[in-house]
């Protein structure tokens, strides 16, 4: 299986732009200096980063918490990438991870321990594993 996104850069750093798309066509949007460093109503690499990470690990706990034999009514999980500069360089310092589950006949106790095994063993999470991340964890039966 192979997913596939594609991005074009034109100018230079901080006066360029971008164009970001997703293989499907279920997105694409612009990207700038100013979005990426700045903050802007445009989109940037960290925050799609994000975004796969948070779907990947509701995938995954979903799953988890289905294998022990619930169901869950939802998940929800927010991604927040950090990136700051450090020695003259920009990098992903952190990413914090905010789950909130749903999931009857199941206690708080089960979900937040499938969920720290979620934390390094979704797919996203094991391809990130250099990057330190923290789990905050909130449940409803």
């Amino acid at each position: 299986m192979q997913r596939n996104a594609s991005a074009r850069w034109t100018g230079d750093l901080k006066n360029g732009k971008g164009t970001l798309a997703v293989g499907s066509g279920a997105f694409s949007g612009p990207y700038s200096f100013v979005s990426r460093f700045e903050g802007s109503g445009d989109t940037n690499p960290e925050e799609l980063l994000g975004a796969a990470h948070a779907a990947c690990f509701s995938m995954a706990l979903s799953l988890a918490c289905s294998t022990e034999g619930h169901i869950p009514t939802s998940v929800e999980t927010k991604a927040a990438v950090h990136l700051e500069k450090v020695d003259g360089g920009m990098q992903i310092t952190r990413i914090d991870l905010h789950t909130h589950g749903v999931v009857l006949g199941m206690t708080a106790t089960q979900f937040h321990k499938l969920a720290e095994e979620t934390k390094t063993g979704c797919i996203v999470s094991k391809a990130l594993s250099a990057v330190p991340m923290t789990l905050e964890v909130t449940f409803d039966e």
